[in-house]
């Protein structure tokens, strides 16, 4: 039987996308080991969004090159999409696929198995309008499951490479989210989290289809979906509609990701993202009112080119002002081939540092203020995984529906359950929590089974 081994670097999607990989490895005979081991074939799905994620990934390649001399080596994602040509040149690389026709890859390694020749099997990315199909009706580690519904994005904002290593937006087939959704519901999953590169982008390529509308029909036609979970949206992607289906819905989580990186407009700007701090901010406060409780995560760039102490200090108090659950502080990293790594005023190394820490700072209160509101509350929570601790052998932890990270002692069956806690003591990065009930019912087909 041959063997293959994954290492995924970067994004929810690249993870989403080996499991895709590894479902078609695993239809043709395929055995799966553990990358550390030596194989016959290795898949490194790669990432490009820094500069280090391309260093990151030419690392991996030659760990790969080295455990196993003999094997084939098969490099795939963001990396190989924007520079085939560079990996190519990696002696012991045999396959490089980018970001589509991942359906050729077991093709092209029989292919080099007989001839022995590197293949280059990437193509422009620009022309494609149509969204890759792959089956994940299972992850390999068991707890949550990812939907990847859209890939690409039309954005073009200065600091980011990805439409160039993801093309343009593409939306999957609702019929084909529904039936995903489905399989993962079957294979045991309470929660589903949606995602893509641009997620709530989904339907902007689609005539009389959109996000609200997958929404509701992910809420009323997959049978036994518990969660519904949006990896993140845009401030201009809440619609009135996707606000009215928020409040309407009894399945979608109370926690976005609604991505920020500056909050100042000038900043904005020179980064070309779609909105101004105002449309933000009203969009945060509309959507606040349909989901009481909402927990609100973001990402921040800081140190953006000429970004001086007024437009930081702007930043700082829009964050005040808004109440996260939590940040993702990121100083500014140029990257090469966007606008931003051309532009001049590049801020400085340890004044950029020193605005990180300011934020974390920031984020670490609000995250305590967010927690604290739920202390002595009871919240449902899908425990994930044992909790590695030397007071307790039985300590879980999970994530409530209010994205809270818990810990509370429990038992091995519980994992990948929804389980109800009450929290005892608030904190950031844990609360810790006791077990009140599980609140999933017992599986009616087998209690027909056993019963007959």
């Amino acid at each position: 039987m041959p063997t293959v081994a994954f290492h995924t670097l970067g994004c929810k999607v690249n993870h989403y996308e080996t499991e895709g990989i590894w479902q078609k490895f695993k239809a043709e005979g395929y055995e799966r080991v553990d990358f550390d081991h030596s194989s016959d074939v290795y898949v490194i799905n790669t990432c490009t969004v820094t500069n280090t994620g391309d260093k990151k990934s030419r690392q991996i390649i030659r760990r790969a090159i080295r455990k196993n001399p003999e094997g084939v080596v098969c490099v795939t994602g963001c990396y190989a999409q924007t520079s085939p040509g560079e990996i190519m040149e990696i002696p012991g690389v045999d396959v490089v696929v980018g970001t589509q026709d991942r359906g050729k890859m077991i093709d092209y390694i029989e292919n080099h198995k007989i001839n022995r020749q590197p293949i280059n099997g990437v193509s422009n990315i620009m022309k494609n309008r149509v969204f890759e199909e792959m089956d994940v009706p299972a992850f390999t580690d068991r707890t949550r499951a990812s939907l990847k519904i859209q890939e690409g994005c039309n954005n073009f904002c200065t600091f980011c490479i990805i439409p160039w290593s993801r093309g343009l937006l593409r939306s999957r087939e609702p019929e084909n989210v529904l039936k995903q959704a489905q399989q993962l519901v079957d294979a045991g999953y309470k929660e589903v989290v949606l995602t893509g590169i641009h997620t709530a982008g989904y339907g902007e390529d689609m005539k009389d289809y959109n996000f609200a509308k997958l929404l509701r029909e992910l809420e009323t036609k997959v049978d036994g979906l518990k969660r519904i979970r949006i990896s993140s949206i845009e401030a201009s992607q809440i619609t009135d509609e996707v606000i009215e289906v928020l409040d309407q819905s009894k399945k979608i989580v109370r926690h976005l990701h609604i991505p920020l990186q500056s909050g100042s407009d000038s900043v904005l700007e020179r980064m070309r993202r779609k909105y101004s701090s105002t449309f933000y901010k009203e969009k945060v406060d509309r959507i606040k009112q349909a989901l009481p409780g909402l927990a609100i995560t973001s990402d921040v760039i800081v140190g953006f080119p000429g970004e001086t102490e007024l437009e930081f200090m702007e930043t700082y108090r829009f964050i005040q002002e808004i109440g996260y659950s939590e940040l993702h502080v990121f100083p500014f990293s140029k990257r090469t081939g966007t606008p931003a790594a051309r532009m001049d005023d590049q801020v400085e190394d340890d004044i950029k540092n020193d605005r990180v820490h300011q934020l974390i700072e920031l984020s670490n209160q609000q995250a305590k203020g967010y927690a604290s509101l739920f202390e002595d509350e009871v919240l449902e929570v899908i425990p994930e995984e044992k909790y590695d601790s030397q007071e307790s052998e039985n300590l879980l932890v999970g994530y409530s529906d209010n994205y809270l990270k818990v810990k509370f002692e429990g038992t091995e069956d519980m994992i990948g359950k929804i389980v109800r806690v009450k929290i005892n003591k608030a904190g950031y990065p844990y609360n810790e929590g006791t077990f009140v009930k599980i609140m999933d019912e017992p599986n009616i087909k087998q209690n027909i089974e056993m019963s007959s």
